[in-house]
């Protein structure tokens, strides 16, 4: 994790500050070549086609659905049910609820709605909680994207780096070559001995190996580059340089403590922990709301058509009754020794058979319902009690996960500064060191042209200088990163350079 987050350290302060410098030059140059990147474009390309941030990415959308998606759950279900039933034999008929010897074919249909009135606000909790975990994911993803940028930021000054170096190494190379021909004309005259000449194509042959190097650390800092930008190997690029001033070694203006209190208020990683430590705390609520009484509200409407009912009935017109006198053909009384059927007096309301089809059942068999749901949990095997305890315990270990997140801060703070620090008087003795350097060489270049000294005594102090300049470059740009490293805790303009 501490090596993660110092990465992370590094990216946006080179971003940012390579990115703005961009901008300004490039309203300077002309015209960028073919296949050649500003740091602009390698960061641009990188984010673009890194499936680790693309995974991130993924990651944000989908906790953005699931919080979307708990929103609606405040809202009523809907449903629609429908079934269709053949039958055989002796069944029941869902139209009249009686035993039929016969084939029936039955069609029911429901909609039915209900809805969540109360449950001890675990729907309010949970919709807080996915929202949490959702912004905390957006942080993930901007510590990923940090992380790549700063990866790319670190191939792109290697490679600027090592072009500087091989600027050195040529010209080292083109001095020697210069300092050969001389020599090798003197030898020729009888001034010098060849022993000289020889010692001199020696110093020459290592300038060379010493450009070789340069230049093939500049094609590995290249590859690197080539294969965060997801580009094959063989293909050639170019970079943009990206000029850097001289360090003036001013002490820095802000002091640990400072530093370190700026970067907790703006690290993503930071602010992610402590969103998962508030996801944590909306967990324990959502666990204790499972022990309170909960409320639904649920309602339908539904019909049902069985082929058992009748294809007729009698449907009354609303224009009054009939009373009619019928004989009995069951009861009967005697006069007289004959038997007559007693007249019964039948009262029918108006009205006429008519054909009762599918559509006419559905119709007529339509009912509806509302029902009020009161459950109150008593006794659930202590699962409420341990879940509960469960989410605390949870609660505690995002805590120290937060703790760890922020120790790592503070580890890394107090790391790049005394790196800066370190770096500041490294820097300062390589200069003072590349100009005493360059005085000795000078005098030693002055007293071999002479014969004061021999060609072993010259390239020494010529292999002297040339490390000190290497080293030199070397140090500005370290010193230069670290102390930008710092401003990006600061989130301060990294611009200037």
């Amino acid at each position: 994790m501490t090596k993660s987050l110092r990465k992370s350290v590094f990216i946006a302060l080179i971003v940012a500050g390579f990115a703005s410098f961009q901008n300004v030059w490039a309203q300077a140059k002309v015209q960028q070549a073919p296949n050649t990147y500003s740091l602009e474009d390698c960061i641009r390309i990188a984010l673009e086609t890194n499936p680790q941030v693309k995974i991130s990415e993924l990651q944000v959308k989908t906790n953005e659905n699931v919080f979307q998606q708990s929103k609606w759950q405040r809202w009523p279900s809907l449903n629609f049910n429908a079934g269709q039933g053949f039958s055989s034999g002796r069944n029941i008929d869902p139209f009249t609820n009686t035993y039929v010897q016969q084939s029936v074919n039955s069609s029911n249909y429901q909609l039915g709605a209900s809805m969540v009135v109360f449950n001890g606000f675990q729907l309010q909790n949970s919709i807080k909680r996915n929202d949490t975990n959702l912004k905390a994911s957006q942080k993930d993803l901007d510590a990923a994207r940090n992380d790549l940028m700063l990866n790319v930021a670190l191939s792109y000054l290697q490679v600027i780096t090592n072009e500087e170096l091989i600027e050195v190494a040529q010209r080292q190379v083109d001095a020697s070559e210069l300092q050969v021909e001389r020599t090798g004309k003197l030898v020729a005259a009888g001034t010098l001995a060849e022993s000289n000449l020889l010692d001199l194509k020696a110093q020459l042959a290592n300038d060379e190996l010493s450009l070789v190097n340069a230049q093939n650390n500049r094609e590995t800092a290249k590859l690197s580059l080539k294969q965060l930008m997801n580009m094959p190997g063989g293909e050639q690029i170019e970079v943009v340089k990206i000029p850097v001033k001289d360090p003036t070694l001013q002490p820095y203006d802000a002091s640990i403590q400072e530093v370190y209190d700026v970067a907790l208020g703006n690290l993503p990683q930071m602010k992610a922990a402590e969103l998962r430590v508030q996801a944590a705390r909306q967990n324990i609520d959502i666990a204790k709301g499972a022990g309170m009484p909960s409320l639904s509200l649920s309602g339908g409407m539904g019909t049902a058509f069985s082929s058992a009912a009748p294809n007729q009935r009698f449907i009354a017109d609303g224009t009054g009754s009939t009373t009619i006198e019928v004989p009995s053909a069951t009861s009967f009384v005697s006069y007289q020794g004959i038997s007559v059927p007693v007249i019964q007096r039948v009262t029918t309301p108006n009205g006429r058979l008519q054909d009762f089809g599918y559509f006419n059942q559905l119709d007529g068999n339509r009912n509806s319902s509302v029902s009020l749901s009161l459950r109150i949990p008593i006794f659930n095997q202590f699962q409420v009690k341990y879940n509960v305890s469960n989410a605390k315990i949870q609660e505690m270990n995002a805590k120290y996960q937060s703790q760890q997140v922020q120790l790592s801060i503070r580890q890394n703070v107090e790391q790049a500064y005394i790196d800066m620090n370190n770096s500041a008087k490294r820097y300062s003795a390589t200069a003072n060191q590349v100009q005493a350097l360059s005085e000795t060489f000078r005098v030693a270049q002055v007293r071999f042209d002479v014969g004061a000294i021999n060609s072993v005594e010259y390239n020494i102090a010529k292999a002297n200088l040339d490390r000190a300049n290497s080293n030199l470059i070397q140090t500005k740009y370290d010193y230069v990163f670290r102390t930008k490293i710092l401003d990006f805790y600061m989130s301060r303009p990294l611009s200037d350079f």
